[in-house]
C-alpha cells in the first residue's frame, strides 16, 4: 500500500479519535455530569446541548471512516500516483474541516451553519471558525469523490 493511503488512515484514525473522545461530551451533556465511579456521578455543566454533542461524535465517526474508506478504494482502484496524491489532500483535509465544523458549531449558537445570525441564534467568532473549513472542503469533498468516480469508471 502506497504511503500517502497509509497516512490518509493514519490521519482518518485521528479524526475518528478525536469524536470518541466527542462521545465522552455526549454523555456528560446528557446526564449532567460524568459517572468516574459506578454509582456516583460527578456533576458539572458543559458547553453545547446533547444534540450537538451527538452530531460531533457520530459526525466525526462517519468523516473518520470516509477518509479510511477513499483511501482503500484508491488503493484498491490503483489510481494514478497524481489521483492519489489529490485524494489525499482532500480527503484529510475534509476530515479535519468537518471536525473543526462540528466542534466550532458546539459554541457557536448559530450551529455554524451561517457567517451572520440564522434562526438558530446569532454568530460568533465559533461560527466563523467552524464554518469556513466545512464550508470550502464540502466543495473539495465533491471533486474528490468526481475524482474517485473517475478512476472507478476508467478503462484498464
Amino acid at each position: 500500500m502506497h504511503q500517502r493511503y497509509r497516512h490518509m488512515i493514519g490521519h482518518g484514525a485521528i479524526v475518528i479519535l478525536i469524536a470518541l473522545i466527542g462521545g465522552f461530551g455526549l454523555a456528560s451533556s446528557l446526564i449532567g455530569g460524568f459517572e468516574f465511579i459506578p454509582g456516583r456521578i460527578v456533576q458539572f455543566d458543559l458547553f453545547g446541548n446533547p444534540e450537538a454533542w451527538a452530531r460531533a461524535h457520530v459526525g466525526g465517526l462517519l468523516n473518520g471512516l470516509f477518509v479510511i474508506g477513499v483511501a482503500l478504494s484508491a488503493h484498491a482502484l490503483q489510481v494514478t500516483a497524481r489521483a492519489g496524491k489529490h485524494l489525499a489532500w482532500m480527503l484529510v483535509g475534509t476530515g479535519y474541516g468537518n471536525t473543526v465544523f462540528y466542534w466550532g458549531a458546539l459554541f457557536a449558537p448559530n450551529r455554524a451553519l451561517t457567517f451572520a445570525d440564522n434562526v438558530h441564534g446569532p454568530a460568533n467568532v465559533a461560527s466563523y471558525i467552524g464554518l469556513l473549513p466545512a464550508f470550502i472542503f464540502a466543495f473539495v469533498a465533491m471533486v474528490a469523490m468526481v475524482v474517485l468516480a473517475r478512476c472507478a469508471f476508467a478503462r484498464q
